[in-house]
């Protein structure tokens, strides 16, 4: 059995201990020593994974953030090959909501010896997504929260790049669900969720599913400085109550276009500025190792 490793090394501290603790792990359950694999800007993952893929790997460890895993989701959807995770991001959003250890050895451990689970992915604009995609405020502060603050500050430097900019000004939105007649919304963005979860762990969406075929929409629309404390209330309690400020919808295609050009982001990158966002899912498209019932 053959594995590659793929590694952020942006995301890592102590690469020679991720090698020897890759390489006893593998080496205990009986697999080949693994092929470790680093990350570039030029391929963040997904020409790597590609490249395992032809070789043969029987699995592929993504070791990073969700930004990583996406990119390895992209070259994996469709196969029977699983994907393995070692979170070392700033929100983890994929591992928390599959209950993925936290630690090198839990993680590791569940990539060899877990459960395989088939779980749906997200396409927006041919893109794949695993966590959460959006247009508006939402990109805006993934754009503002910068490499370095990330790192130092994990997922409260999402909550940092937010609060200057809870002041937008609303953008003016439609939104079309599964075909039908669409309706216009003054929001400040549109997220689009094949999980509910925000950086820190609290949910947005508390009824998306990674497998139930659907993806979920939320739409933020707060009215002023109260407007917000409302919407973060309901957040923080994963209440399901839905008002003008805070609206959820679940569809299988999702058509999201607004009146001005702006940021998108896909699993916490960004996908490009554009006026548009098609989202449509995809059912079980990527397996995935997950701990043991």
């Amino acid at each position: 059995m053959h594995a590659a490793v793929i590694v952020n090394p942006a995301r890592v501290r102590g690469l020679p201990r991720l090698r020897l603790a890759c390489a006893e792990a593998f080496a205990a359950s009986g697999w080949s020593a693994p092929e470790v694999m680093l990350t570039t800007p030029d391929d963040p993952g997904a020409g790597i994974c590609a490249e395992a893929l032809r070789a043969g790997a029987d699995l592929v460890l993504a070791v990073g953030g969700d930004g990583t895993v996406r990119e390895c989701a992209q070259s994996l959807a469709g196969s029977a090959v699983p994907l393995g995770i070692v979170p070392n991001g700033a929100a983890n959003l994929v591992a928390r909501a599959l209950r993925i250890p936290g630690d090198l050895n839990g993680a590791l451990t569940t990539a060899l010896r877990g459960e395989r689970r088939s779980i749906d992915l997200a396409v927006a604009d041919g893109t794949a997504c695993v966590a959460m995609t959006g247009m508006g405020l939402d990109a805006a502060v993934v754009k503002a929260a910068t490499g370095r603050l990330k790192r130092h500050a994990g997922w409260l430097g999402y909550a940092a790049a937010a609060l200057p900019r809870l002041a937008r000004r609303p953008v003016v939105f439609t939104v079309a669900l599964d075909g039908q007649s669409p309706f216009t919304v003054a929001a400040q963005t549109v997220a689009v969720g094949n999980l509910g979860l925000l950086p820190g762990g609290f949910s947005l969406l508390p009824d998306a599913r990674m497998d139930d075929g659907k993806l979920d929409v939320a739409i933020l629309a707060p009215a002023g400085l109260p407007g917000w404390v409302s919407i973060g209330v309901r957040v923080v309690g994963a209440s399901r109550h839905d008002d003008s400020q805070l609206r959820r919808y679940q569809a299988r295609q999702v058509e999201v276009s607004a009146d001005t050009e702006l940021p998108r982001q896909v699993d916490g990158e960004l996908l490009g500025a554009s006026r548009t966002l098609s989202v449509v899912a995809r059912p079980g498209a990527l397996r995935v190792m997950v701990p043991r019932s």
